[in-house]
């Protein structure tokens, strides 16, 4: 049986003026994978991501998310997808099960702290305010704010940026708990182990483009397969030699 697209991008652009941020990108996002988008800062990701989550306009090409074009019917992508909020999302002083009751009354979903927090193991802190959590509890409960509406998509930005290895780890185990209970998930980030292990296929995005689509697995053999050798490592490559492989090793500014 194929598999098919939950997220579909055809020829999309996005233009500033003269400046071509997403440059005729195209790929599909299949039901039940996880699907990493990475590249360099300003690559374009975020921008292509911003514009499958409706938040931003597209200047041409064709998007479509769980069978709702962005064009045509934006409301109902939002009521099937949840994007994860940035710290600055939060009301500091508001404890978990306040925030948790503002975000579903804002769904208009009934929703109970204790069901929320129990899907990110933070029912022991439902009285505790977000700005006294620490880094790796922000970021489940963050994402558990992107599970009220039970979506069918959700979209993680750098989850584990700033986490200590353990709460990294955590992470990734609940990443793919979300993917089993049915959500498909779409994620950026910039550690390529985090990639390498978490997702089914991965796109590489440079300067605009996609250069680059399959799962971890198969781009690393291919680029072994080239003759690539790591020095003093015992596999030999991973994904992070793919990263530089195929974007360039030059310094991007932030």
């Amino acid at each position: 049986m194929t598999k098919q697209p939950i997220i579909s991008v055809k020829n999309l652009v996005k233009k500033y003026g003269d400046f071509t941020a997403v440059n005729d990108i195209s790929f599909d996002v299949y039901e039940g994978e996880i699907f990493g988008l990475l590249g360099p800062n300003g690559a374009g990701k975020t921008t292509t991501l911003e514009v499958i989550e409706t938040l931003r306009d597209k200047t041409s090409g064709e998007v479509m998310v769980n069978g709702f074009s962005v064009d045509k019917n934006p409301d109902a992508i939002k009521k099937c997808i949840g994007v994860q909020l940035q710290a600055a999302g939060y009301y500091p002083n508001l404890n978990l099960s306040e925030l948790i009751v503002l975000f579903s009354g804002l769904y208009g979903i009934k929703k109970t702290p204790k069901e929320m927090l129990e899907k990110v193991a933070l029912v022991e802190k439902s009285k505790a305010k977000y700005k006294d959590l620490s880094g790796g509890q922000k970021q489940r409960f963050s994402i558990a704010t992107t599970l009220i509406n039970d979506p069918k998509i959700i979209f993680l930005d750098e989850p584990t940026t700033g986490l200590d290895p353990q709460a990294r780890r955590n992470l990734w185990d609940l990443i793919r708990e979300i993917r089993e209970r049915g959500t498909t998930v779409v994620i950026t980030t910039h550690y390529m182990d985090e990639a390498e292990v978490l997702c089914d296929r991965v796109a590489f995005v440079d300067g605009g483009r996609i250069v680059g689509i399959d799962s971890p697995d198969a781009f690393i053999d291919k680029l072994v397969a080239s003759g690539f050798e790591r020095k003093k490592e015992v596999k030999s490559a991973n994904l992070e030699d793919v990263f530089i492989n195929l974007t360039g090793k030059e310094w991007r500014e932030e």
